[in-house]
C-alpha cells in the first residue's frame, strides 16, 4: 500500500499523533505534517482520495518544508475517583480541578493538585500509571506458561499457545489457545478477539514477536505485512511496544500474570487431548475472571467494559479476514510465476517484471505497482499449472520474441542428439510448450559450467531413465553419477555378450533344425 495512503488513514481514520505515525510507518513526522497540509488544502474526500492509484497519489501531493510542530504530551496519572472521566476523550486535569473548586473553593491549587497526583501515582501498580481512553487500546501478548495438549494416537505431547489480550480502560481480558505462535494463529486469534470484544480498538500493541514485527529499531517500526493487511481490513492502528520498555505494556503483562493464576493454574490437573476441548474449558473460567470485582474501582472488567470500551469500539466489518500470506516474484521467460511448486500466468506483456503475490487459501492475486494485473484459483495439486488463454501472446507474436521452440532446439542441437531429444521430450510434458522452456533453458546455461559434451552425456542418461527434472539433472552433472550409469551399462553388455549360457543367433538359423 502507497505510504501516503496508510498516513491518511491513520492520521484520519484512526486519529493518530505525527510521532505514531512515524512510529508504524517510517515517514518522518515532518512529512506527515506535510502530507496533512496538503490533504487540508485541497479539501478532497478522504473516501475517494484512498480510492485513487498511487500513481495519482503521488501527483497530487508535493512536499513542503514547514515549520516543525511539537507534538502534544499527555501526562500520563490516574486517580481512583475520577477514572472514569478521565478515561473518557477529550477530559483533561484542569477541568477535574475547575469543578472540584466549584464544588469546594477551598481545594488545593492546580499546581498542588498536580504534584499530589504525582506522587499518588508512584503509590500504584503499573497499570494504574498509565490514563487509557475508552476503546482506545488493545494490549496483546502470549504467556510464558504453556498448556499440554496429548496426542490420544500416539501419546505425543504438545505445547500450546495461551494468546491473552487486554483492553486498556477496563482490563476486560480474552484468552485463546492455539497450536503455535506462527503468523496465521496469531491473526486467527486476533479475529476471535475482536469477535469476542463486539468490535475492534482503535490501536494494537502488541510485543515485538517475528509474527507481529519483522524489526523495531530506533524508533522505526517494520510490520509483518500480513499483520498489516488483517488491520487494514479492519481499520485499525499497530503500534508495537518499544523493545524492553516493559512500562509500554505493563496492562497486559499484569494481565497475563492474572490469567495464569486464575485460568490456567486451576486447569494443571486437566488433559487435554484438543486444542479446542482447551478453549472450552478457558471460556468459562475467562467468565468467571471478568466477572470478579476488582477492589479498587468495586466494579468487575465486566461492568467497566460495558462503561468504558464497549460504547468506543470501533464496529467489526461484516466479512471476516481471510488470512493471506504475500511474496515477490519474477514474471519468468514463460510468462508464469512460480508458487509453492505451482505456475501461475500473467499477461506476456509484463515478462521479467517483479511483481507482488497475494494468497489465500482459496486465491492467488498478482499485482504490479498496486495494479491487479492477474487473479487465479489457488491450486494444491503438486507442479500444475493455472493458464489463462488471454494471457498467451498470439503466435505471429511467439515467433519473434526472444525465446521460442525453434531457438532452444537449435541451441540444443549444438550440443548433440541426445540433448536435442532431450529438450523435445521436456517441451512435450507441458500442457503449454512456452512452460517448458525456463526449465530448457536451464538445463542448456547447464553448458557453460560443465561443457557440452557433459550435457550430451547426461542428457542420453536422462533420455534412458526418463527422467526431465532439472534438478536431478543438476545432480547428476555435479556428482558425474552419469559416468557410472554408462560404465555400468557396459559391463551389464560386455558381461551377458561372454556368458557361455549364450548361444547367438546362429543357434537358431534354419540350417541347423
Amino acid at each position: 500500500m502507497s505510504k501516503i495512503k496508510e498516513v491518511l488513514r491513520l492520521k484520519y481514520l484512526n486519529l493518530l499523533s505525527n510521532r505514531q505515525i512515524q512510529t508504524i510507518t517510517g515517514v518522518s513526522r515532518n512529512s506527515v505534517a506535510n502530507y496533512a497540509k496538503s490533504f487540508n488544502e485541497m479539501n478532497l474526500s478522504l473516501e475517494k482520495t484512498l480510492e485513487l492509484k498511487d500513481e495519482e497519489l503521488e501527483q497530487l501531493f508535493h512536499f513542503k518544508k514547514s515549520a516543525r510542530k511539537t507534538s502534544l504530551n499527555l501526562l500520563e496519572i490516574d486517580w481512583n475517583n475520577i477514572h472514569y472521566e478521565l478515561s473518557s476523550k477529550g477530559m483533561t486535569r484542569k477541568l477535574l480541578h475547575e469543578e472540584l473548586q466549584h464544588n469546594n473553593p477551598s481545594i488545593c491549587s492546580y499546581s498542588q493538585f498536580n504534584r499530589n497526583y504525582t506522587n499518588f501515582i508512584k503509590t500504584v501498580n503499573p497499570s494504574m500509571r498509565q490514563i487509557h481512553y475508552g476503546g482506545d487500546k488493545l494490549f496483546i501478548d502470549y504467556s510464558g506458561l504453556t498448556m499440554p495438549i496429548v496426542s490420544q494416537e500416539t501419546g505425543e505431547i504438545k505445547k500450546a499457545q495461551i494468546f491473552v489480550t487486554v483492553l486498556g480502560a477496563s482490563g476486560y481480558t480474552y484468552v485463546h489457545a492455539s497450536m503455535t505462535q506462527s503468523t496465521k494463529d496469531f491473526i486467527n486469534s486476533h479475529i476471535n478477539a475482536f469477535y469476542f470484544y463486539g468490535g475492534v480498538p482503535n490501536i494494537l500493541v502488541p510485543d515485538n514477536l517475528k509474527a507481529a514485527v519483522i524489526s523495531n529499531k530506533k524508533g522505526v517500526v517494520k510490520l509483518n505485512e500480513a499483520y498489516s493487511d488483517m488491520a487494514r481490513h479492519y481499520g485499525v492502528a499497530i503500534e508495537p511496544a518499544r523493545p524492553y520498555k516493559p512500562q509500554d505494556k505493563s496492562k497486559v503483562e499484569l494481565g497475563v500474570k492474572a490469567i495464569q493464576r486464575w485460568i490456567l493454574m486451576r486447569l494443571r490437573h486437566h488433559t487435554f487431548f484438543s486444542v479446542d476441548e482447551l478453549n472450552e474449558q478457558i471460556n468459562l473460567l475467562l467468565d468467571y475472571y471478568n466477572e470478579k470485582k476488582i477492589r479498587r474501582f468495586n466494579k468487575s472488567r465486566t461492568e467497566l467494559f460495558e462503561l468504558l470500551d464497549k460504547p468506543n469500539l470501533h464496529p467489526l466489518r461484516i466479512n471476516r479476514y481471510i488470512y493471506k500470506e504475500f511474496k515477490k516474484a519474477t514474471v519468468a521467460v514463460d510468462y508464469h510465476i512460480e508458487l509453492l511448486g505451482n505456475g501461475y500466468s500473467v499477461p506476456y506483456i509484463y515478462l521479467g517484471k517483479k511483481v507482488d503475490i497475494t494468497y489465500s487459501s482459496t486465491s492467488v492475486v498478482i499485482s504490479l505497482d498496486g495494479n491487479v494485473i492477474a487473479h487465479h484459483k489457488r491450486l494444491y495439486t503438486p507442479y500444475t499449472d493455472s493458464t489463462l488463454k488471454e494471457h498467451m501472446p498470439s503466435q505471429h507474436q511467439y515467433q519473434y520474441e526472444k525465446w521460442n521452440s525453434r531457438r532452444i532446439l537449435n541451441w540444443a542441437n549444438s550440443m548433440g542428439t541426445y540433448t536435442t531429444a532431450l529438450m523435445q521430450n521436456i517441451m512435450d510434458s507441458k500442457g503449454h510448450e512456452v512452460r517448458a522452456y525456463k526449465s530448457c533453458m536451464a538445463i542448456l546455461s547447464f553448458s557453460n559450467t560443465y561443457g557440452k559434451e557433459a550435457i550430451e552425456s547426461v542428457c542420453k542418461v536422462a533420455l534412458e531413465t526418463n527422467i526431465l527434472k532439472v534438478s536431478s539433472i543438476e545432480s547428476m552433472l555435479k556428482t558425474k553419477s552419469y559416468l557410472y550409469y554408462s560404465q555400468q551399462q557396459s559391463a551389464n553388455n560386455s558381461f551377458l555378450n561372454s556368458h557361455d549360457n549364450i548361444r547367438g543367433g546362429s543357434y537358431y538359423s534354419k540350417s541347423d533344425i
